[in-house]
């Protein structure tokens, strides 16, 4: 057994997660593999992201008079977590503050991530809690990373989005990796969003007011995936603005800073603030079959 890498399977599919951020790098059945085998468009899976998600102005936290370097999408996902549990259908990785992290987040935390696999598909459950005596503010998301196409021979363009429900409200965008003071009108049509490559010309889509919380992701035949979540409040959607074979779809609790904003970590708007001994708990499910 790899003390890098542990497989789970169950019935047909099989899943693969690295100690290296706690990364799921690979989820498939007999058939298919629905994970980006991170190429050189993008040399990640599905990254964790934390204690931000997306980016801070000038890459620098401000706490108490101190500032830390802090960079897009935080240090969970190049930072070793260690095994706690690792059964056939189960496993479990921890992440706690030590010195390393300390030097760029200055608060005590223990993030643990669990990952179960079932029949019909995955679930990542991953709880933030606060060791420490002081307020520790905090976003969470995910990043997995999906190929596009699913099925090799089908256009990207035949696939799309349906969400749960409808999602009329304004989307954000980037400038700069911060995100604009201006909304968007939604790209959506009634819960269906249509890809393509043209869709990430300005970076991802952020779905701040987001109403659903699950997304079916297929073409019209072949291979599909669902993705639920729990807790998280925001969806990103992302791909390589220059077109890539992948599609990410993305849980988050927090956002990247506003443009303009400059003051302390604490006040930065989407975080969480979780109190001394109390905790988080934030997960998401992917379901995948063939039709």
């Amino acid at each position: 057994m790899s003390d890098d890498t542990h497989s789970l399977r169950s019935g047909s599919l099989t899943a693969t997660i690295k100690a290296h951020g706690a990364e799921l790098c690979s989820l498939k059945d007999d058939a298919t593999e629905f994970v980006w085998q991170a190429g050189p468009e993008w040399p990640r899976h599905a990254p964790l992201l934390f204690p931000i998600v997306g980016r801070l102005a000038g890459d620098e936290l401000r706490h108490r008079g101190k500032t830390y370097r802090m960079t897009q999408h935080g240090f969970a996902r190049d930072s070793r977590f260690a095994w706690a549990e690792r059964g056939e259908r189960r496993c479990v990785l921890v992440l706690e503050d030590n010195e390393t992290t300390r030097a760029l987040y200055p608060f005590a935390f223990r993030l643990t991530a669990i990952y179960a696999l079932d029949d019909a598909g995955l679930d990542l459950t991953l709880t933030i809690a606060n060791t420490g005596k002081e307020t520790l503010p905090a976003s969470m998301g995910g990043h997995p990373a999906f190929n596009w196409p699913l099925q090799p021979g089908h256009a990207k363009e035949s696939y799309a989005l349906t969400f749960a429900s409808a999602e009329p409200s304004p989307v954000r965008r980037l400038d700069g990796g911060l995100l604009r003071p201006a909304t968007e009108p939604s790209p959506l049509e009634g819960a269906v969003l249509h890809l393509s490559e043209s869709l990430f010309a300005d970076d991802a889509i952020i779905f701040d007011r987001i109403e659903s919380d699950a997304v079916r992701y297929a073409a019209s035949s072949g291979p599909w995936l669902t993705m639920s979540w729990r807790g998280f409040r925001e969806l990103g959607v992302w791909s390589k603005p220059s077109g890539a074979p992948f599609l990410c779809i993305e849980p988050w609790h927090g956002y990247a800073s506003p443009v303009g904003f400059d003051g302390e970590f604490a006040d930065k708007p989407g975080l969480m603030h979780i109190a001394p001994g109390a905790e988080e708990r934030l997960s998401f499910r992917i379901e995948v079959g063939s039709s």
